[in-house]
């Protein structure tokens, strides 16, 4: 994984570099809906709306404050929080519902917030969306500039490779510790049968609630790499599909594993 950047940047192929650094972004996003689906047994259709909060926190900031570059380590644990607690939001008034109800209202939340992103001109840009959005830097160091390595420079991207490969394998090790404690095996217990769960002596509401609120702020903190990454972001980057496309990753990979 570490040398992944060396080998195409010598074969002078940037591209799989980029393609990699979506797999990461996706690999956390799968990772935090496989908390809410597979873990919880909540069917979550919207779940691109945390991920568009997430890019739009960021972007929206930058658009303010484009020389503060530097923010962008207080930007993403700060979308990620933000994103939690849209997840809290959506998960509040649905804690009643289940199957295809809850797909439902996912669905219908998922499709506002990308309503919204798209006529709220005075914030968003709208349609248009925001361009231009700076890279992140560490001191003196721009994610614009390459990795040099001697004679050998390697491209943008691969800093946001590294990025995500980092933030990837910690979110894995977080939900892999959260799947093997008494909350993933709370949650697992919810799945299967929601009213022994809950005569067992579990907090069924807590419970869900924190699944929606945990697996949301892995996807804003994709969102604000995401947005860093293409230096852009449209409402039209997070529509239904992408949702879609999340969830049979993880019925792919295989729910709650």
């Amino acid at each position: 994984c570490v040398i992944y950047p060396v080998v195409f940047t010598l074969l002078g192929n940037v591209y799989w570099i980029h393609v990699a650094v979506l797999v990461g972004i996706y690999a956390c996003l799968a990772l935090g809906l496989n908390m809410t689906v597979g873990s919880a047994g909540l069917l979550d259709l919207g779940y691109v709306a945390f991920y568009a909060i997430g890019a739009y926190t960021s972007a929206i900031f930058f658009r303010n404050f484009p020389e503060a570059r530097w923010m962008f380590w207080v930007i993403l644990p700060s979308a990620g929080l933000i994103a939690g607690l849209f997840g809290l939001l959506l998960g509040s008034p649905t804690l009643k519902l289940r199957g295809d109800y809850l797909a439902i209202v996912t669905l219908g939340f998922g499709q506002i917030v990308r309503i919204i992103f798209n006529n709220w001109e005075s914030v968003t840009n709208g349609p248009k969306g925001i361009s231009d959005i700076p890279s992140p830097a560490i001191g003196a160091f721009s994610f614009d500039a390459g990795i040099h390595l001697g004679a050998l420079t390697l491209p943008r991207v691969a800093n946001f490779y590294y990025l995500i490969l980092l933030m990837a394998i910690g979110i894995g090790i977080a939900a892999h510790r959260l799947n093997h404690s008494r909350i993933g095996r709370a949650w697992v217990a919810i799945r299967e049968d929601e009213l022994a769960a809950a005569s067992s002596g579990i907090n069924v509401t807590a419970l869900k609630l924190l699944a929606f609120g945990i697996g949301a702020s892995f996807a804003g903190m994709a969102g604000v790499v995401y947005s860093g990454l293409m230096s852009f972001v449209d409402p039209m980057s997070f529509t239904f599909m992408e949702s879609a496309m999340i969830v049979c990753m993880v019925v792919l990979g295989g729910m709650g594993s």
